[in-house]
């Protein structure tokens, strides 16, 4: 399942944090702000889709986070969990560790926000729109569609 968002790019965006990044509704951003990648996202984890959140919140679930803005793009491969809460109002975290709050939309990730593209991290850093699409897959539904063939044929 796939959805898509814009937000924006601010001129803060640092984007040096090592473990996480971070989409938020706010429209404003600090300097401390070391993890947040785009602003004035239209959501928070609390109003994800149902059924997105249900695909998500499953060990086997697989996401992918595709983050462009101004011709630049970059892709986060990341996991769900049984043990999402999917509740923060207007956070959306990604984490490189295990660690499991509110916020948290996905875990085990392959890239924080320091692990971004430098070109698109410069882009980032203008008041331009930020596209992020999320696409969520679970394995056991991959296995399924590549079962061989020979099962049918052996009763």
């Amino acid at each position: 399942m796939k959805i898509k968002y814009e937000g924006k790019g601010h001129e803060n965006v640092r984007s040096t944090h090592k473990m996480t990044l971070e989409f938020t509704k706010d429209g404003h951003l600090t300097p401390r702000g070391d993890c947040i990648v785009a602003v004035s996202f239209p959501i928070g984890c609390a109003q994800l889709p149902p059924e997105f959140k249900k695909l998500l919140s499953n060990d086997n679930a697989a996401l992918r986070i595709r983050i462009s803005c101004g011709g630049e793009t970059d892709e986060i491969h990341a996991q769900g969990s049984k043990e999402l809460k999917l509740t923060h109002p207007t956070d959306i975290v990604i984490r490189k560790s295990t660690f499991i709050d509110d916020r948290t939309l996905a875990i085990n990730a392959n890239k924080a926000a320091s692990d971004l593209k430098k070109a698109l991290v410069e882009n980032l850093k203008k008041n331009i729109p930020v596209e992020v699409e999320f696409e969520v897959r679970h394995s056991a539904m991959e296995e399924e569609r590549h079962l061989p063939l020979d099962f049918l044929e052996n009763p």
